[in-house]
C-alpha cells in the first residue's frame, strides 16, 4: 500500500518537525496575566560607540606607538584623520561607481573602522 507508507512518512515528518519547534508555555485559566513591566529610560545615556581609549592591540600597534613617540599625539591624530578621510572618500567613490546605497556605504565605512581597530591602527 503506497498510500499507507506515504501517510506514515508524512506523520513522522510532522512529529520530528514539532520536536524542533520553539516551545511556548501554555497559559491555563488559573494563571493570571502578569502586569506589564514599565521600561525606564535613562536620559543622556552615552552610546556604546567609544573611540580611541578602548582600541585593540593588533599587528600594526607597535608602529602606531612608535609614530606617536616620534610625531606626538597632535601630529599623529592629524595624520590618522587625513588617512581615515582619504579612505572614506575612496569607499564613497567606489560605492557610487557600483551603485550601492548610502546605507551600504555607511556599513562599509563602519566595517573599515572595525578592521582598523582589529589591526591596531587605532591604538
Amino acid at each position: 500500500m503506497p498510500g499507507f507508507k506515504t501517510l506514515v512518512a508524512v506523520l513522522t515528518l510532522c512529529v520530528s518537525a514539532q520536536a524542533f519547534a520553539p516551545m511556548t508555555p501554555v497559559k491555563s485559566m488559573s494563571q493570571t496575566a502578569a502586569a506589564p513591566v514599565a521600561l525606564r529610560r535613562v536620559p543622556n545615556q552615552r552610546s556604546a560607540l567609544q573611540m580611541g581609549n578602548n582600541a585593540k592591540f593588533g599587528i600594526f600597534s607597535p608602529a602606531v606607538v612608535a609614530a606617536r613617540a616620534v610625531l606626538g599625539d597632535k601630529t599623529l591624530n592629524k595624520l590618522r584623520g587625513k588617512g581615515i578621510s582619504l579612505h572614506s572618500q575612496a569607499i564613497t567613490e567606489w560605492t557610487v561607481y557600483v551603485g550601492a546605497s548610502s546605507y551600504q556605504r555607511g556599513m562599509l565605512i563602519k566595517k573599515a573602522k572595525n578592521n582598523g581597530d582589529e589591526l591596531g591602527f587605532l591604538v
